[in-house]
């Protein structure tokens, strides 16, 4: 049965209909062409799938599409600028040599932004917490801790 659902996708209005089964990774994927949302274990263990649902990271691969109605959602592609210039967390993950296959990178980057927002001056343990919940193979964490503490720096503008 398909269902119509309402909401704001990168500060865009929304409204489309889906089937009663969907998964909101599966939503942007397949149906809204966000394809910057990586599904990497479909059971919520790797982070790949992270977006912003009303300014919480949510692992997309476990949200029902449906549950999205009314909510405010922001994914890798809705952090660039009008310019299509990279955000500062963007270019942070970039400058600190946190993107190496690439693959976690946007989960890992909406995570970091959630955090941001949530904590404008997070310590080296609370950005480590906000960031358990996805997985690299490649960079062994430091280039990406290193790039959160370079995109706080950055958003906090010169001192």
């Amino acid at each position: 049965m398909k269902h119509e659902v309402a909401f704001i996708l990168n500060g865009a209005e929304i409204c489309v209909r889906i089937d009663d089964h969907l998964r909101l990774i599966d939503l942007l994927r397949e149906v809204l062409g966000m394809t910057g949302t990586k599904e990497g274990c479909g059971e919520g263990e790797c982070g790949a799938c992270t977006v912003i649902v009303d300014g919480r990271a949510v692992n997309s691969c476990l949200y029902p599409a449906l549950e999205i109605e009314g909510k405010n959602v922001l994914t890798i592609e809705g952090l660039r600028d009008a310019e299509n210039r990279l955000s500062a967390i963007q270019m942070a993950f970039v400058d600190s040599g946190a993107i190496q296959c690439g693959f976690c990178t946007p989960g890992m980057i909406m995570s970091a932004k959630a955090l941001l927002d949530a904590n404008p001056d997070p310590t080296d343990d609370e950005i480590r917490d906000a960031l358990l919940g996805n997985l690299c193979r490649c960079t062994g964490y430091v280039q990406i801790i290193e790039a959160v503490k370079q995109a706080l720096q950055r958003l906090k503008g010169p001192s």
